[in-house]
């Protein structure tokens, strides 16, 4: 049969008189087999189906070339489609093109590029393939729950400066919601139900009643519809041309799963097609070593296994470089603005693995960064199976693993900075351990070593009082408790944090560590201690968070994102030096404050470069130059500051000392010697004070911040958190930052 008509209304006379022209005879209508030559009255207001009967056929030998002619006469008919009607099992519907027969949903020809979000033909429609979309967020808009509006609860609405106008507008608009939705504005955002709370975020029917004290101390009072906060803010980001409205109100905003692909970025049409019941998205979620599992036992038929032997082996062998360099935990939609350095590192490695080359030359930038141990000897010897097709591998390194695999070593040092720069030691790994002027050496042949302190701390208990078991304090006083952590990966899991301990978290690549510190327990802690918005991964509770007073990451992120920013203006030091500065005698007599002796500011610094010793030449379509300022020749200030001095050297001077050359210049200033001296501490002898930050690699970074901590008078009952603090740092320099967390251990 050739189906014509599907589903519609009309009387269809013509079209039946036409087929009949063409020389059918019998057509089915509605379900029932008709004879074209009789009068075939239909419904118009009524749907009707209607196929051509083009053949009918009982199967035996020979019917092969009139069934080959027969579907191709009702696929011209039917435009592409038929249907076989087989007596005793009812219809079957067959198309020539990407369509259902049933539904009539056309595809379009499968091609690579429909399941590529890179590409129009496979990204969703509605979040152009970012699988995610950025929304106003209630919980940001109002983060403390506890407070009423009248208080301040709507961020958005509460003006910055006490007293603005505009703030009273708000809340009358708002106090005119609540009177409609039966609340108050004087009632905590806790109380009220979720219907109310629903309104207030995003609207009711109608008008609402609005009453304000305008700013010339009118009031007045009006009707008008009101949207809800989210909308009204919505509307509000998309009517503004300013940039400061906009990153204003970005902080109330967070990014949630795309409603219409649910954060899997593909369209629909790309979505319907499945292997083993699975859509492109859904494979791509899992673990690399579950996606390798998975793909080792498909299920296919015989037909389908000639098509996708060539393609499996192929997708089975790029995964097996991907876990043989430790990677096997990465999911592989895992957005890569997400992986750490390390794994990009050896995601690379493994394309190159996977090339074949040989007689390359490979150079590696500590590629066992975040790495388990577990994971490096995977590492290891994928490096090994690189060098054995013929390549060199030129690995910078302090994992200790590594170097005893390494054929050759070079040890650079003995110091850092001007105190290094020299070939202490190089040849085998037994050569550089006899080595009486290597550092490395004496630590690998194990001469030195990072000592295991002989006792360790326990949960500090508060005081019993008269017939209290202490032991009925432990839970509540000693410990920072996390209940039912099932962000990510974590399994619903509870973790107790000794309070007033060194505590290591550790695990595989990929266990869920950051997703408990970084993305549940922190951002939570902000919230409850200092009443900031965020969002959290999930979970039930966080328990003891009330002995705590503080909460600071240390993390690895720049100390600042411009070259005027520097180890001296971040711990404070610089303050301290402009003030001394200031204080000499020559500066005195010409009048000059601290602030002549900045140069971020007019006055003292160098105003042909303001300030930055460079200059920058803009060379249109290629990279910008940076030269030497001509005027200043890079010391930043004018001529007349620079002749103030302070034991023969000036302001720029001093900048361009290292932190040891400093302590020593300053062993006389205690205040400015002591903040100098948690430098030293963490093992930054080497750096200048006034080494801009964009040249500071992040372990660098870290130990900075951790000095101005130090350096500052200490509270007690801080949580300090680091995220791989010996990221890229020695034996020796990871003894130093072992005896630094200690001290701030010990100091409550």
């Amino acid at each position: 049969l050739a189906p014509l008509v599907r589903g519609r209304k009309g009387e269809y006379a013509r079209l039946l008189s036409e087929v009949r022209g063409k020389g059918f005879a019998r057509a089915r209508v509605d379900g029932e087999i008709v004879d074209l030559d009789e009068e075939i009255r239909l419904e118009r207001y009524v749907r009707h189906d209607i196929e051509v009967v083009v053949d009918r056929l009982v199967l035996k030998e020979g019917l092969r070339r009139r069934l080959a002619d027969s579907l191709e006469t009702a696929l011209e008919l039917g435009e592409g489609m038929v249907v076989v009607s087989v007596e005793g099992e009812g219809d079957r519907w067959y198309s020539e093109h990407f369509s259902c027969p049933q539904c009539d949903v056309n595809l379009p020809e499968l091609e690579p590029r429909m399941f590529s979000f890179n590409s129009p033909y496979g990204a969703c429609p509605e979040c152009s393939g970012l699988g995610t979309r950025t929304e106003f967020n209630p919980d940001l808009i109002a983060p403390n729950k506890r407070l009423s509006i009248a208080q301040g609860a709507i961020l958005p609405f509460t003006p910055k400066t006490p007293g603005a106008g505009y703030g009273d507008y708000y809340i009358g608009l708002l106090a005119g919601v609540a009177e409609r939705m039966g609340f108050s504005v004087n009632d905590p955002l806790e109380k009220l139900s979720p219907e109310q709370w629903k309104a207030l975020m995003y609207g009711v029917e109608g008008n609402v009643t609005v009453q304000f004290r305008n700013r010339w101390g009118r009031t007045r009072r009006f009707d008008s519809e009101f949207a809800g906060i989210v909308n009204m803010l919505d509307r509000r980001l998309k009517d503004t041309s300013s940039d400061y409205i906009r990153e204003e109100l970005a902080q109330y905003q967070s990014t949630r799963p795309c409603p219409a692909c649910k954060g899997k970025r593909l369209r629909p049409e790309s979505l319907a097609v499945t292997i083993n019941g699975m859509d492109i998205a859904e494979l791509c979620a899992g673990s690399i070593a579950k996606v390798d599992h998975q793909i080792a036992n498909l299920q296919l038929t015989a037909r389908e296994e000639t098509i996708a032997r060539r393609i499996v082996k192929e997708i089975r062998t790029r995964l097996g470089f991907l876990m043989n360099v430790g990677l096997d935990y990465l999911t592989l939609d895992r957005a890569a603005s997400t992986l750490a350095g390390g794994e990009a590192q050896r995601i690379r490695l493994a394309t190159q693995i996977g090339s074949g080359l040989m007689g390359v030359l490979y150079i590696l930038d500590e590629p066992s960064i975040g790495l388990h141990q577990r994971d490096n000897s995977k590492l290891i010897d994928t490096l090994l199976r690189l060098r054995d097709l013929g390549n060199t591998i030129l690995v910078v390194e302090h994992d200790e693993e590594t170097m005893h695999a390494a054929d050759h070593i070079i040890d650079i040092g003995p110091g850092a900075g001007e105190h290094g720069g020299r070939v202490v030691a190089q040849g085998t790994l037994q050569e550089v351990m006899d080595s009486p002027e290597s550092i490395t050496g004496q630590y690998l042949s194990g001469k030195r070593r990072i000592e295991v302190p002989p006792i360790r701390r326990r949960a500090a208990l508060p005081p019993a009082e008269e017939g209290e078991d202490p032991l009925d304090l432990f839970d509540e006083y000693s410990y920072l408790e996390v209940r039912g952590a099932r962000g990510f990966n974590l399994k619903n899991i509870n973790v107790r944090i000794p309070l007033g301990c060194f505590v290591c978290i550790t695990g595989v690549s990929g266990s869920g560590k950051s997703t408990l510190v970084q993305e549940t327990l922190y951002p939570r802690l902000r919230n409850l201690l200092s009443g900031t918005t965020g969002i959290w991964a999930e979970h039930d509770d966080l328990k003891g968070w009330r002995q705590i007073d503080k909460v600071i990451d240390i993390d690895q992120s720049p100390i600042g994102r411009t070259p005027r920013s520097n180890p001296a203006t971040y711990t404070g030091t610089f303050d301290l030096i402009r003030d001394l500065f200031a204080a000499t005698p020559d500066a005195r007599v010409r009048g000059y404050q601290p602030g002549r002796f900045s140069f971020n500011v007019k006055g003292g610094r160098c105003e042909a470069c303001r300030g930055d010793g460079i200059i920058k030449i803009e060379m249109h379509f290629l990279p910008d130059v940076y030269v030497p300022c001509e005027v200043c020749k890079g010391k930043r200030y004018s001529r007349e500051t620079l002749e103030v001095k302070y034991k023969g050297a000036s302001i720029a001077d001093v900048l361009d000392m290292t932190v040891s050359e400093a302590l020593e210049y300053f062993k006389d200033i205690p205040r400015i010697h002591r903040k100098l001296a948690t430098l030293h501490d963490v093992g930054l002898d080497y750096i200048h004070l006034g080494q801009p930050a964009t040249t500071l690699s992040g372990g660098e970074a870290q130990r900075i911040k951790l000095a101005a901590e130090l350096s500052r008078r200490g509270t007690g009952s801080t949580l300090y958190i680091l995220d791989e603090p010996t990221t890229g740092l020695h034996f020796a320099d990871i003894e130093k930052l072992l005896l630094v967390l200690n001290r701030l251990v010990d100091a409550g």
